[in-house]
């Protein structure tokens, strides 16, 4: 079963395909390293209120616990590392920001099924359902694991690590779903032949959004319910992104992303600023308002920089370096999360009401290297994309410059 499409790029270039259901449950299997990702994040936040009071009489488990969650990062950082690249180079190119966006849908799938076990799991007597919130975690990583056995390479990496074009061939048709592949083959050769020769404090909001919510006057169930409200706002954000991001392109859900984060931000630091002072909550009222804001600057980054900061890296860099560069892109991504999280709650203390005003000036630095320095990716096949770079005006002076020396060395 398929669905027929003409896949045409932005330069002329035609990809014959269909939308086949082979591509679609490969990706979506694929995606399940979201789901991990999410749920650890979510279950991290919760866990501050709920493992708090059991590790003082289980102090000898400490040791065991760090382990556990050192493994669990690193199958997180192998998993966000390949997924955005696997569904990037599965897709056709009119749908690629579509299906590379389901990888934070499944992201917040995971974070908001986080925080419903741990709204769950914080009622259970005896301070021990933080171990149940961990331990099922194990749930997606085994469908994960067993998933990965059955998804086949994409037509990318089998040109690139055996030169079987034939194979590739065939894993092609199947992916397109037609016969009438060797247009696409034949980019992919050429790439492979030329290979030879995000601090928005999003993260932090997940980690720490129950403590947050306390912060701001709601009481410890209410908070984490609260959570969950914002888990749900995220993840339905981000599916309305999936179905215009082919549409309005990768620029405009960016800046249009970015100034309602960037608004949010400064109305909520305003608020905490004028009600909450040095100690001390607010009230019901006003705890609610920044519930609702917060909410709107989750949305924000849910249709725009959450999964933007995932397609947009897995779609630009050239094949002989697309693995690399996608490595590097999650390695800073996991050292500011850490870095941040590490300081959020001194930060907090510290800058009180400023710590929003704080992300909201990354925001608009963020927001502005958008404007300015990134061209639009949105159609343009995966092995064109230096295209979009040498008709960019900045860029093209930079790619222009890398294509002379290459000329003048093979010369």
């Amino acid at each position: 079963m398929a669905v027929e499409l003409s896949i045409r790029s932005d330069q002329g270039g035609l990809c014959n395909g269909k939308m086949t259901w082979f591509v679609v449950l490969s990706c979506m299997m694929a995606a399940m390293g979201g789901v991990i990702f999410g749920y650890d994040i979510g279950i991290t936040g919760g866990a501050a209120f709920l493992a708090g009071a059991a590790l003082g009489g289980a102090a000898f488990n400490v040791d065991m616990l760090i382990f556990g969650r050192v493994l669990l990062g690193v199958g997180v950082g192998f998993a966000n590392q390949a997924v955005p690249l696997y569904l990037s180079e599965m897709a056709p190119p009119r749908y690629r920001g579509a299906i590379n966006n389901g990888f934070q849908f499944s992201i917040g799938i995971g974070a908001l099924s986080a925080n419903l076990i741990n709204y769950g799991t914080e009622k259970i007597k005896g301070g021990w359902g933080w171990r149940i919130s961990l331990a099922l975690a194990a749930v997606p990583a085994t469908i994960l694991t067993l998933g990965a056995v059955f998804l086949p390479e994409t037509p990318n990496s089998l040109i690139q690590l055996t030169d079987d074009t034939e194979r590739a061939k065939l894993m092609l048709q199947r992916v397109r779903g037609t016969e009438d592949v060797q247009a696409e083959l034949d980019d992919l050769i050429k790439a492979s032949s030329i290979s030879k020769t995000q601090v928005t404090g999003i993260n932090v909001i997940a980690f720490y959004a129950p403590i947050l919510f306390r912060t701001i006057g709601l009481g410890e169930s209410a908070s984490l319910m609260s959570s969950v409200v914002t888990g749900i706002v995220g993840t339905g954000s981000t599916f309305i992104s999936m179905l215009v991001v082919d549409k309005l392109g990768r620029r405009a859900l960016f800046i249009f992303g970015g100034v309602q984060m960037l608004v949010s931000q400064i109305m909520v630091g305003g608020i905490m600023a004028a009600q909450l002072g040095d100690h001390g909550g607010i009230g019901e009222g006003y705890a609610y308002v920044v519930l609702i804001l917060i909410c709107i600057y989750v949305a924000g980054f849910g249709w725009s920089w959450g999964p933007l900061g995932w397609l947009v890296p897995s779609e630009i860099f050239p094949l002989e370096i697309r693995s690399a560069g996608q490595s590097i892109v999650v390695a800073v991504s996991f050292l500011f999360t850490f870095i941040v999280a590490q300081t959020f709650l001194a930060m907090l203390c510290h800058f009180k009401s400023g710590i929003f005003f704080f992300f909201g000036g990354w925001v608009v630095v963020m927001t502005a290297f958008i404007y300015y320095l990134l061209p639009e990716t949105k159609n343009t096949p995966i092995e064109k994309m230096e295209r979009v770079w040498r008709e960019h005006g900045f860029w093209n002076k930079i790619v222009g410059e890398m294509d002379e020396q290459t000329k003048i060395e093979a010369a």
